[in-house]
């Protein structure tokens, strides 16, 4: 399930409360990212606050919510009802439910601006991700966020960031070392194998918006793969060998590296987690809820 690095995984349900960010772009974010580490953390009791850029409720991203656009036919207004590709790569049940319940809480109702998370002093981060260009990049290329990330690093507070969250950390650079907050730490990321994967199919499915699944491509001259999640992540690292993904021999490989199947509160073979000391990391949807619960025991742990 997990690659760990520091620390043991000793579950517990009975920790003090924490008080825990998580921090959202506008909108565009990925739903399960989101709601299923909240559903997790708030139901072992800690308290889960978000944080917007204007302080107003976030919208997730419609075609991971409904699935209704991501089959070929999806840009007919008559048949955007019609899913099945769209079925299978949208929110699953669990992380829809979740998501219903997360957004009628008065938390998720009433965030913070993204300039008065500090000011709170919560005791852990969470980097939730989301790939749709349009909403994510002022995410991603938010210089306050990164040093909010820059501030939570240096303390020694727990730190979580799954998918493009972890780009967030990569480009969060420490000024007293000049180097990314991730220097020097294991992680993973969305990987460019999941990329790649997910960016071939919309070629096909969703032909009038081949790009979606690439919030960032790559400039002229530079090799294919240069602008995806894992090479930018790999770049700020110490050493390439410091991104952890799944290896050929480990248990469950193919269920893990498929990109088919999502773990589950009663199975999580599928995911695949990083913990390094204070900081935890996973690659996508399908790795939130073994995610959720290795940064829950982190918390309860310090």
């Amino acid at each position: 399930m997990a690659s760990r690095i520091d620390g043991r995984l000793g579950l517990t349900t009975n920790g003090p409360m924490s008080s825990i960010i998580i921090p959202l772009p506008a909108r565009d974010f990925d739903p399960t990212e989101v709601a299923i580490p909240w559903r997790v953390l708030t139901r072992r009791g800690h308290s889960v606050s978000f944080a917007t850029p204007d302080g107003e409720p976030g919208q997730a991203d419609a075609l991971m919510l409904t699935g209704e656009g991501l089959d070929p036919w999806g840009f007919g207004p008559g048949l955007r009802k019609l899913k099945l590709v769209g079925r299978m790569l949208r929110a699953n049940q669990a992380a829809r439910a979740a998501y219903s319940e997360m957004i009628a809480a008065e938390s998720f109702r009433r965030p913070l601006r993204w300039d008065q998370i500090e000011e709170h002093g919560f005791q852990a981060l969470v980097l939730p991700g989301g790939h749709r260009a349009r909403g994510m990049r002022a995410y991603l290329e938010s210089t306050l966020l990164q040093q909010v990330v820059v501030a939570f690093f240096r303390s020694g507070r727990p730190v979580g960031a799954i998918c493009h969250g972890v780009l967030l950390a990569a480009r969060s650079i420490d000024p007293q070392t000049g180097r990314s907050v991730l220097f020097g730490r294991k992680t993973t990321a969305l990987t460019w194998r999941l990329e790649r994967s997910a960016h071939a199919l919309a070629r096909f499915t969703r032909f009038w918006d081949p790009h979606y699944y690439r919030t960032y491509r790559e400039l002229a001259g530079q090799p294919i793969g240069y602008a995806s999640v894992e090479h930018e992540v790999v770049r700020a690292l110490h050493a390439p060998s410091d991104f952890l993904d799944v290896a050929p021999e480990a248990a469950n490989f193919r269920r893990k590296t498929s990109g088919l199947a999502r773990d589950s509160e009663q199975d999580e073979t599928p995911s695949w987690v990083v913990r390094d000391g204070n900081y935890v990391s996973a690659r996508w949807p399908g790795d939130a809820h073994a995610f959720a619960r290795e940064l829950a025991s982190l918390i309860e742990e310090a």
